[in-house]
Protein backbone atom coordinates (compact mmCIF):
# COMPACT_ATOMS: atom_id res chain seq x y z
CA UNK A 1 0.00 0.00 0.00
CA UNK A 2 1.55 3.38 -0.93
CA UNK A 3 1.78 6.00 1.54
CA UNK A 4 0.48 9.02 1.23
CA UNK A 5 2.54 11.07 4.42
CA UNK A 6 5.08 13.16 2.61
CA UNK A 7 7.50 12.14 5.73
CA UNK A 8 7.07 8.29 5.15
CA UNK A 9 7.21 8.82 1.26
CA UNK A 10 10.02 10.40 1.93
CA UNK A 11 11.79 7.76 3.92
CA UNK A 12 10.45 5.24 1.63
CA UNK A 13 12.31 6.99 -1.54
CA UNK A 14 9.21 9.05 -2.13
CA UNK A 15 10.43 10.86 -5.59
CA UNK A 16 12.74 13.11 -3.55
CA UNK A 17 15.65 10.88 -3.36
CA UNK A 18 19.14 11.37 -5.66
CA UNK A 19 21.13 8.44 -7.09
CA UNK A 20 22.13 7.32 -3.54
CA UNK A 21 19.47 6.27 -3.08
CA UNK A 22 19.21 8.39 0.70
CA UNK A 23 19.57 11.84 0.23
CA UNK A 24 17.31 14.52 -1.23
CA UNK A 25 18.19 16.15 -4.68
CA UNK A 26 19.66 19.97 -3.65
CA UNK A 27 17.28 21.52 -6.17
CA UNK A 28 13.76 19.46 -5.43
CA UNK A 29 14.38 20.67 -1.90
CA UNK A 30 15.41 24.16 -2.58
CA UNK A 31 12.16 24.27 -4.91
CA UNK A 32 9.90 22.97 -2.19
CA UNK A 33 11.29 25.11 -0.04
CA UNK A 34 10.79 27.87 -1.76
CA UNK A 35 7.06 26.48 -2.92
CA UNK A 36 6.17 26.56 1.13
CA UNK A 37 7.01 30.24 1.60
CA UNK A 38 5.12 31.04 -1.44
CA UNK A 39 2.03 29.72 0.44
CA UNK A 40 3.06 31.20 3.25
CA UNK A 41 3.23 34.33 1.71
CA UNK A 42 0.25 33.61 0.37
CA UNK A 43 -1.69 33.33 3.19
CA UNK A 44 0.27 36.36 4.74
CA UNK A 45 -1.15 38.26 2.19
CA UNK A 46 -4.63 37.40 2.50
CA UNK A 47 -4.32 37.89 6.54
CA UNK A 48 -3.00 41.38 5.95
CA UNK A 49 -5.18 42.20 3.14
CA UNK A 50 -7.84 41.36 5.46
CA UNK A 51 -6.81 42.85 8.26
CA UNK A 52 -6.91 46.61 6.37
CA UNK A 53 -10.57 46.30 6.92
CA UNK A 54 -10.43 45.20 10.64
CA UNK A 55 -8.32 47.60 12.58
CA UNK A 56 -10.57 50.54 11.89
CA UNK A 57 -13.86 48.43 11.86
CA UNK A 58 -13.13 46.72 14.87
CA UNK A 59 -12.67 49.47 17.07
CA UNK A 60 -15.83 51.41 15.27
CA UNK A 61 -18.95 49.86 14.48
CA UNK A 62 -18.22 46.61 15.56
CA UNK A 63 -17.16 47.89 19.24
CA UNK A 64 -20.62 49.33 19.47
CA UNK A 65 -22.41 46.12 17.89
CA UNK A 66 -24.73 43.50 18.97
CA UNK A 67 -22.53 40.33 19.60
CA UNK A 68 -23.74 36.68 19.95
CA UNK A 69 -23.16 35.65 23.66
CA UNK A 70 -20.63 33.39 22.58
CA UNK A 71 -18.36 35.77 20.56
CA UNK A 72 -14.65 35.12 21.80
CA UNK A 73 -12.79 38.39 23.08
CA UNK A 74 -11.42 40.58 20.19
CA UNK A 75 -7.82 39.49 21.09
CA UNK A 76 -8.24 35.55 20.48
CA UNK A 77 -9.07 36.43 16.76
CA UNK A 78 -5.36 37.51 15.72
CA UNK A 79 -3.71 34.28 17.36
CA UNK A 80 -6.36 32.12 16.03
CA UNK A 81 -6.15 33.32 12.55
CA UNK A 82 -2.80 33.54 12.07
CA UNK A 83 -2.72 29.91 13.23
CA UNK A 84 -5.19 28.53 10.50
CA UNK A 85 -3.57 30.60 8.02
CA UNK A 86 -0.57 29.01 8.90
CA UNK A 87 -2.17 25.21 8.85
CA UNK A 88 -3.54 26.36 5.66
CA UNK A 89 -0.68 27.12 4.19
CA UNK A 90 1.11 23.94 4.99
CA UNK A 91 -2.01 21.91 3.64
CA UNK A 92 -1.64 23.15 0.18
CA UNK A 93 2.06 23.23 0.04
CA UNK A 94 1.69 19.34 0.88
CA UNK A 95 -0.81 18.67 -2.17
CA UNK A 96 1.29 21.14 -4.26
CA UNK A 97 4.09 18.70 -3.79
CA UNK A 98 2.25 15.69 -4.08
CA UNK A 99 1.97 14.10 -8.25
CA UNK A 100 -1.58 13.01 -7.56
CA UNK A 101 -3.38 13.63 -10.90
CA UNK A 102 -6.02 15.37 -8.38
CA UNK A 103 -4.05 17.85 -7.27
CA UNK A 104 -4.96 20.21 -10.11
CA UNK A 105 -8.50 20.31 -8.73
CA UNK A 106 -7.58 20.28 -4.71
CA UNK A 107 -5.92 23.44 -5.71
CA UNK A 108 -8.61 25.18 -7.50
CA UNK A 109 -10.61 24.24 -4.55
CA UNK A 110 -8.17 25.54 -1.96
CA UNK A 111 -7.69 29.02 -4.54
CA UNK A 112 -11.62 29.38 -4.21
CA UNK A 113 -11.61 29.06 -0.36
CA UNK A 114 -8.75 31.22 -0.25
CA UNK A 115 -10.87 34.13 -2.40
CA UNK A 116 -13.93 33.65 -0.44
CA UNK A 117 -11.68 33.88 2.70
CA UNK A 118 -10.65 37.16 1.18
CA UNK A 119 -13.90 39.00 0.44
CA UNK A 120 -15.50 38.02 3.84
CA UNK A 121 -13.22 40.46 5.98
CA UNK A 122 -14.15 43.21 4.22
CA UNK A 123 -17.65 43.14 3.00
CA UNK A 124 -18.40 42.20 7.13
CA UNK A 125 -16.48 45.06 8.30
CA UNK A 126 -15.99 47.07 5.69
CA UNK A 127 -19.61 47.95 3.99
CA UNK A 128 -21.79 47.50 7.22
CA UNK A 129 -21.12 51.21 7.76
CA UNK A 130 -22.44 51.77 4.13
CA UNK A 131 -25.08 49.15 3.83
CA UNK A 132 -25.72 48.26 7.37
CA UNK A 133 -26.95 45.07 7.78
CA UNK A 134 -27.58 44.38 3.82
CA UNK A 135 -23.27 44.33 4.49
CA UNK A 136 -23.71 41.14 7.00
CA UNK A 137 -26.45 39.67 5.44
CA UNK A 138 -23.93 39.76 2.37
CA UNK A 139 -21.31 38.28 4.32
CA UNK A 140 -23.16 35.53 6.05
CA UNK A 141 -23.83 34.45 2.32
CA UNK A 142 -20.22 34.75 1.52
CA UNK A 143 -18.85 32.72 4.86
CA UNK A 144 -21.43 29.71 4.09
CA UNK A 145 -19.76 29.35 0.93
CA UNK A 146 -16.71 29.68 2.28
CA UNK A 147 -17.22 26.68 4.70
CA UNK A 148 -18.86 24.76 1.53
CA UNK A 149 -15.51 25.56 -0.36
CA UNK A 150 -13.49 24.62 2.94
CA UNK A 151 -15.07 21.50 3.30
CA UNK A 152 -14.81 21.01 -0.61
CA UNK A 153 -11.05 21.63 0.12
CA UNK A 154 -10.73 19.05 2.90
CA UNK A 155 -12.34 16.06 0.72
CA UNK A 156 -9.93 17.08 -2.00
CA UNK A 157 -7.00 16.87 0.05
CA UNK A 158 -7.84 14.24 2.48
CA UNK A 159 -7.25 11.86 0.03
CA UNK A 160 -4.21 13.40 -1.44
CA UNK A 161 -2.48 13.77 1.60
CA UNK A 162 -3.96 12.80 4.67
CA UNK A 163 -1.98 15.21 6.82
CA UNK A 164 -3.01 18.24 4.52
CA UNK A 165 -6.80 17.41 4.92
CA UNK A 166 -6.36 17.17 8.71
CA UNK A 167 -4.33 20.86 8.68
CA UNK A 168 -7.37 22.00 7.19
CA UNK A 169 -10.47 20.58 9.18
CA UNK A 170 -9.67 23.46 12.45
CA UNK A 171 -10.23 26.01 10.07
CA UNK A 172 -13.47 24.44 8.88
CA UNK A 173 -14.60 24.58 12.33
CA UNK A 174 -13.36 27.93 13.04
CA UNK A 175 -14.99 28.88 9.79
CA UNK A 176 -18.61 27.47 11.03
CA UNK A 177 -18.34 29.02 14.45
CA UNK A 178 -17.66 32.17 12.63
CA UNK A 179 -20.92 31.71 10.24
CA UNK A 180 -22.80 31.49 13.34
CA UNK A 181 -21.12 34.88 14.46
CA UNK A 182 -22.13 36.23 11.60
CA UNK A 183 -25.55 35.15 11.95
CA UNK A 184 -25.89 36.38 14.91
CA UNK A 185 -24.86 40.01 14.12
CA UNK A 186 -26.84 40.11 10.53
CA UNK A 187 -29.96 39.30 12.75
CA UNK A 188 -29.44 41.88 15.52
CA UNK A 189 -27.66 44.90 14.23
Amino acid sequence: MESRDPVAAAGAGGGNSGSDGGQPEPRRTAVDLLALLAFLAGSALVAWLGSQATISNVTGWYAAADKAPWSPPNWVFGPVWTALYTAMAVAGWLVWRSRSPERRTALTAYGVQLALNLAWTPVFFGLYPVWGSAALWLALGIIIALALAVAATVLLFGPIRRTAGLLMLPYLSWVIFASSLNLWAAANN
